[in-house]
């Protein structure tokens, strides 16, 4: 079994709010792979004590332990009790109800010898890879559909679109979100290979254009996790105002990349 997992802060002088992790039992015959975005809140207060490191910890943590101990549960099951489960660590001292609350991205994937779950919330992506080399992506694609003087930069605005519907959605403090994923399943023999990525890695194709999610997947397979990271800070480095490619909100982002052949 082939797997590569690397996580890049997008600055190295703050903490990488990416989360990462491969659960392998050693029977080899299933497994699970996590990937979380936490989502940098605007300056200010966001009602939480802890950081979104902190909380994309939590989460992950809860999510992979619950996804190897649970096969009973379903992954949109799994997730809103990883949920409620990060939320009651700091419901005490934090104000859960904030808007910007600490959240995350998630991509959730776990596979036995029949059968290979997938979940998708909000701007990661998950790519499947069938055994004749067809690329499928799995995507929530709501945030890209919402306008976006709604988000970050109008925190009324982007209150009214964060968590609600006809907006997009977070893991933040509701389990209940966890029904607003896309979740699905596929044989086991349909799949090679299963590569997940944050939205910093994304970038390749989604703001760069260098490549379909096919091509992204070859580099991947040819050249490893680390050059794909590689190649996306090198044209973030070449376009440092952001002028030539639109809708970065930064230049250089946190960048994660999960790749497992199942």
């Amino acid at each position: 079994m082939r797997t590569e997992l690397i996580s890049e802060p997008g600055d190295p002088a703050r903490p990488d709010e990416d989360f990462a992790a491969l659960a392998l039992p050693a029977s080899g015959q299933g497994g699970a792979l996590v990937v979380l975005d936490g989502v940098t809140p605007p300056a200010g207060d966001d009602g939480c004590l802890h950081s979104v490191s902190w909380f994309c910890a939590q989460l992950g943590g809860a999510l992979t332990e619950l996804s190897v101990s649970h096969r009973d549960l379903t992954l949109t099951e799994i997730l809103s009790r990883a949920i409620r489960r990060t939320a009651e660590a700091h419901a005490a001292t934090c104000d859960l109800s904030h808007p910007r609350t600490p959240q995350a991205t998630v991509v959730l994937a776990r596979w036995s010898e029949t059968v290979v779950e997938y979940l998708v919330l909000s701007d990661s992506a998950l790519l499947c890879e069938a055994p004749d080399g067809a690329i499928t992506p799995f995507l929530d694609d709501r945030l890209a559909r919402v306008p976006r003087a709604c988000l970050a930069t109008d925190a009324i605005a982007d209150a009214t679109v964060r968590n609600k519907e006809g907006g997009f959605f977070t893991a933040a403090a509701d389990p209940s979100v966890a029904a607003r994923a896309v979740t699905g399943e596929l044989p086991r023999s349909a799949v090679r290979a299963l590569l997940a990525l944050t939205d910093g890695a994304a970038r390749w194709t989604e703001k760069f254009h260098e490549g379909s999610w096919a091509d992204l997947f070859a580099v991947v397979r040819k050249e490893g996790a680390a050059a794909l990271v590689e190649r996306v800070r090198a044209l973030e480095a070449a376009d440092r105002e952001m002028r030539v490619h639109l809708g970065r909100s930064k230049t250089h982002d946190d960048a994660t990349v999960v790749y497992v052949e199942p």
